[in-house]
């Protein structure tokens, strides 16, 4: 009796540290594999990509803005378009010139703070000007060279251009909505406005 007790002891010691594992590690799903390559985009079954999160803290590069007041009235994009980096995808941009696979960019929106001019500024202590209003909305493009072929290896995505909250997930975009765009305008620059965005373009450090 002692040897096979000396013999399932061990056994059951091995089942119960393989049901632990599997509670606090559980089997990759289709959703955390989808991260490949290192990126914060999250991919779901479906297709459709999670709203990303921490994004505020990355790397900030610019806020192009083309407000409706300049715009007769009906700007495409009438906010303030504040676009973050992973600051370790920034570093690989200065050394190389491109993004490396997995870069994800994120692209929130801000209205014109009340505007009380016809061009969509107004004055405050600083002067007259255009401010940052509320929040309203944020894209996203993901560097993935299979995935998104058709569109020069990035896949565009909206979480809807409207305020707080945003939409939870979102399907990649039509190439006439977002990346048709891109594809004729700045496809020399690895599909990204870098030209509006100091840090990258002039490659000026941090």
């Amino acid at each position: 009796m002692k040897k096979h007790a000396f013999v399932l002891i061990p056994a059951i010691a091995i089942i119960g540290i393989e049901v632990m594992s599997a509670h606090l590690y559980p089997a990759m799903t289709a959703e955390v594999a989808a991260q490949g390559q290192g990126s914060t985009a999250v991919f779901l079954p479906d297709g459709k990509v999670k709203l990303p999160t921490g994004f505020r803290k990355w790397v900030f590069v610019g806020a192009p803005l083309t407000p409706n007041g300049l715009n007769n009235g009906s700007a495409g994009f009438p906010e303030y378009h504040h676009v973050y980096v992973e600051q370790k995808n920034v570093d690989a941009y200065l050394k190389t010139g491109v993004f490396p696979e997995g870069t994800v960019i994120v692209k929130e929106l801000t209205r014109v703070l009340n505007p009380t001019f016809p061009d969509g500024s107004r004055t405050e202590p600083s002067g007259r000007g255009f401010f940052n209003g509320e929040f309203n909305g944020i894209d996203m493009t993901v560097k993935d060279s299979k995935r998104f072929a058709k569109t020069n290896g990035w896949g565009f995505f909206t979480f809807g251009h409207h305020p707080l909250p945003y939409d939870e997930s979102a399907a990649e975009a039509p190439i006439s909505q977002c990346g048709g765009c891109h594809v004729a305008n700045v496809a020399k620059t690895d599909m990204t406005w870098i030209q509006f965005y100091p840090l990258l373009r002039d490659k000026a450090g941090y």
